[in-house]
């Protein structure tokens, strides 16, 4: 037989960490290595243990995933790691993808699905879960948001108006009024409100 795949846990929810060691467990194909409810202690479990795949949660306090994530590819280069988390948000995927994780599952996925993503993350392939892939669509087709246009935007979260914008930014109101027009058609807003909304959906802007 062949050895199981060795796999180390950092969640904060230590409910949903044990949840997936029992059931990663009771499957012959993977082991459970260590669980860790904190980035830094699942850096330090990483070096000891030196899993074949690392599931790491987004949103955790202090350290989240995503720093962590850098810490660990910046160490370890070769690492496999599957980020799970319940953020389906945008922003999250594409830091995440970018920051080398191979893969990006949801909480939610079914069972059968999450062991499929951990073999192909073991194996070196990208994986996302269903309905994810989508999300990065309009990054691909060049519709993002530049820097400029999320700084615009984090204003208009604000009520602010084009002048005022323009003001604390030190760009004229023309040009402000362009980047506010640039950031409807990019999220296919028809206003203001509907800009900061759908923002927020895409994980653009966070509480």
């Amino acid at each position: 037989m062949k050895s199981p795949i060795r796999l180390l846990l950092i969640d904060d929810h230590a409910v949903m960490r044990a949840g997936l060691a029992n059931m990663l467990n009771a499957n012959p194909a993977f082991q459970v290595v260590a669980g860790a409810d904190d980035g830094p202690g699942g850096l330090e479990l990483y070096r000891k243990h030196l899993p074949d795949v690392t599931l790491l949660d987004v949103s955790m306090p202090g350290m989240d995933g995503i720093e962590c994530l850098r810490k660990l590819r910046s160490s370890w280069p070769k690492s496999h790691v599957l980020m799970l988390s319940s953020s389906d948000a945008e922003e999250d995927i594409v830091q995440a993808l970018e920051a080398g994780a191979c893969g990006y599952v949801s909480k939610t996925a079914r069972p059968a699905e999450l062991t499929a993503a951990i073999i192909a993350t073991h194996a070196g392939e990208r994986v996302l879960s269903h309905g994810l892939e989508s999300r990065l669509a309009d990054r691909a087709s060049g519709t993002t948001l530049t820097a400029r246009e999320i700084e615009v935007l984090h204003l208009l979260r604000k009520g602010l108006t084009n002048p005022e914008i323009g003001s604390i930014l030190g760009i004229t109101r023309r040009t402000a009024k362009a980047h506010v027009a640039a950031i409807l058609e990019k999220l296919q807003a028809i206003d203001r409100t509907e800009a900061v909304t759908l923002a927020f959906e895409r994980g653009l802007l966070k509480l």
